[in-house]
């Protein structure tokens, strides 16, 4: 739970007599308050999650633009600065504003720990920089009188009579003596201007009344790629695979880039109702089950299934992967088998039905047999069930796991995942929390603001460029840019795309593409790098889905995009701008079929420019515009261009630029630009 306040004052007490019996207050009231209130308003402050009751996102040594509304009454000249407190440390860092135009100032912070940093914004009227503007607009009128120049002097001597290191004195003398222009040139020096705007007393300061917050995370949490697997397809075919398999298969998930390795749940699977290939309803022997009826006879979410090796091969795995720079993660399913021990430990924690039998899981019409929920407002189950499961997650995070993905969390309470996420980053605040909640955007939007770090999103079914620049302009430019991190799976073992049923070897190009380049989270769930597709008939599944049976794969077959997939990850890795979905500048181009966007992390010299056919079947070609302003190229001037999947270099002069994409060789372009020639606009 945010301990940020309201980014507004609370209401006051009605006008006239309400039903509460309040009295219109007296005219002097009316007048001391008016007479009390701040003249500078400072307004809008943002980041800022629905008025201040959540944190917003950050995410460490990634910059986080600070702004706020400044104005006043009248024309002087406002300044404004940010008061940041960051975790661990007693004072506060005052942090000097830029004014953007219209009102608007900005603070660029890279922030350099993890954990809650509040904030809140500071301004005035600047009485120097007001004096300065005036005499310089009069000086190029040559207007400047006498007493022009005597106001300023008398601003100098004010200063001097309570200078602290002897600079104003030292700029009296200076001006003692000098002739008409040579005054109004100190006047109107930008030194003297950082020097007296530091030292003159500051007019009418006002301080926003609350403080806001943003809870800034480690790296993973905003940059990383996710490679999910079956651990159990990892042995030799015919084999059961073990955690130790999964070792073997490190140094190719390590070559190809990524550096989260998720696995789906890792316990023992029931056998009761126990689900058969393609989902069928009876398992025939020797069927291994969906690893999502948790729960067997040898222990619940707290164990590992003993055919994958157990803990102590889930021990070697964990620090095998560490040693290439991989994290594992882990699904947490608040789910069990009709076989869990819970359900003989804790009836209490489940729903029963009048003959003695246990409610399976459902959504009508669909049934799941194999699966019961707990109920988390039973009586019996305020608060033990909800500390079971925190302890779950606490048992995992003792055995040096910290990123988890989380199934299905929109049909499970929102209080409980508020209190669990809290409680538990109060004491791991490495801690990664993934929400898999293919749901509507309220639902989705409301678990991200009360702690989940990360989230699918309906990218898997965005494939249209007026979509996908919708969908990005959504969460770049409108309100979840603040708290909605967005991890853009290409594929999951649900989920098997329509787009890629029938896309081919170019269509997985193209999502691969979309999916690096648009966010710094990605993800893939293991075969997509060999292009499989085959759909259960008119579903969007997978035929022969590996949630039922063991899946081996010649990961060297011909047609595989492991070579463009690693060099993606490379890509993202070397560019910073592809490391956050939230630089995404959309750019303009002539054909429907191809999609044009610039990345470029705030400040940067360097930009990335993305261009993407959409149509897997088909040539496309089309001319774009090159963002010369975003790199402050001028008149005549030039951009050096790299593409950086094939290393080809061009020298681009102008504006418009034309593109041709054969999806059979390519059918997509990252460039690399920055300007040429030193000319600056």
């Amino acid at each position: 739970m945010s301990t940020a306040m309201r980014n507004t004052p609370s209401p006051t007490s009605a006008q006239g007599r309400g039903s509460g019996g309040e009295t219109t207050p007296k005219p002097q009231e009316v007048l001391d308050r008016a007479v009390k209130a701040p003249r500078v308003i400072i307004d809008r402050l943002r980041p800022c999650v629905d008025d201040g009751r959540f944190p917003a996102k950050g995410v460490l040594h990634q910059p986080i633009l600070f702004e706020a509304d400044v104005f006043s009454d009248g024309h002087e000249v406002l300044a404004a600065e940010l008061v940041l407190r960051a975790p661990g440390h007693d004072g506060a860092r005052r942090i000097t504003m830029q004014a953007l135009g219209n009102d608007r100032f900005q603070a660029r912070v890279v922030p350099a720990r993890v954990g809650r940093h509040l904030f809140t914004v500071e301004a005035w009227l600047d009485t120097w920089a007001s004096y300065r503007r005036g005499l310089s607009r009069l000086h190029e009128a040559d207007k400047v009188s006498p007493q022009d120049l005597a106001e300023g002097l008398e601003r100098v001597g004010a200063a001097a009579r309570v200078d602290r290191d002897g600079a104003v004195r030292s700029l009296m003398e200076r001006l003692t003596g000098r002739s008409r222009e040579e005054v109004i040139a100190l006047l109107l020096d930008d030194g003297v201007a950082e020097l007296m705007s530091s030292r003159l007393s500051r007019g009418f300061p006002t301080r926003h009344p609350y403080e806001l917050s943003v809870d800034v995370e480690r790296e993973r949490a905003g940059f990383a790629s996710w490679y999910e697997l079956f651990p159990r397809s990892a042995g030799a075919p015919g084999r059961h695979g073990t955690f130790d398999d999964v070792v073997s298969r490190l140094p190719a998930i390590a070559a190809m880039g990524f550096d989260v390795l998720y696995m789906p749940p890792i316990h023992p699977i029931g056998t009761t109702k126990r689900k058969g290939r393609n989902n069928s309803l009876v398992a025939a022997p020797g069927d291994v089950g969906s690893p999502y009826a948790i729960g067997a006879a040898d222990g619940g979410h707290d164990a590992v299934h003993a055919d994958l090796g157990g803990i102590e091969s889930l021990r070697r795995l964990r620090d095998a992967a560490a040693g290439y720079g991989i994290e594992l993660a882990l699904d947490i399913a608040i789910q069990c088998s009709p076989d869990h021990p819970w359900l003989r430990e804790h009836p209490e924690w489940f729903s029963w039905r009048s003959d003695g039998s246990v409610k399976c899981a459902e959504n009508p019409p669909k049934k799941y047999e194999d699966i019961v929920n707990v109920e988390f407002y039973n009586p019996g189950a305020l608060p033990s069930l909800w500390i079971a499961w925190r302890d779950v997650i606490e048992k995992w995070i003792g055995e040096g796991i910290r990123m988890f993905r989380v199934d299905n969390p929109h049909t499970k309470p929102l209080p409980f995942w508020q209190w669990l996420i809290a409680d538990i980053r109060s004491r791991h605040p490495d801690a990664i929390f993934l929400s898999e909640a293919f749901t509507k955007p309220a639902m989705m939007y409301r678990l991200a603001k009360i702690g989940f770090t990360q989230s699918y999103t309906y990218f898997t079914w965005r494939n249209h460029k007026e979509e996908l620049d919708a969908y990005m302009r959504e969460l770049t430019q409108e309100p979840p840019r603040d708290f909605f991190r967005p991890n853009f799976f290409v594929n999951t073992p649900d989920i098997n795309p329509p787009f890629l049923q029938t896309s081919g070897r170019a269509g997985f190009l193209i999502r691969a593409a979309l999916a690096t380049t648009l966010s710094g989270l990605w993800g893939l769930y293991s075969g997509f790098e060999l292009c499989e597709a085959a759909p259960l008939p008119g579903r969007e599944e997978y035929l022969d889905s590996e949630k039922y049976e063991l899946r081996h794969r010649d990961w060297t077959a011909p047609g595989n995009i492991v070579g463009e997939i690693s060099r993606l990850n490379h890509l993202r890795r070397e560019n910073r701008a592809l490391q956050s979905h939230l630089w995404y500048q959309p750019v303009r181009s002539d054909n429907d079929h191809i999609l044009v966007y610039a990345r470029q992390v705030p400040g940067d010299d360097v930009l990335i420019l993305v261009a993407v056919s959409l149509d897997p079947h088909a040539t496309q070609e089309g001319t774009f515009d090159l963002p010369f302003d975003a790199l402050e190229v001028g008149e005549g001037g030039a951009l050096e261009s790299e593409e950086l999947m094939s290393g080809r270099r061009f020298v681009w002069h102008e504006r418009r630029q034309h593109w041709r994409f054969v999806p059979q060789e390519m059918p997509f372009a990252i460039f690399k630009l920055r300007r040429a020639g030193g000319v600056v606009a």
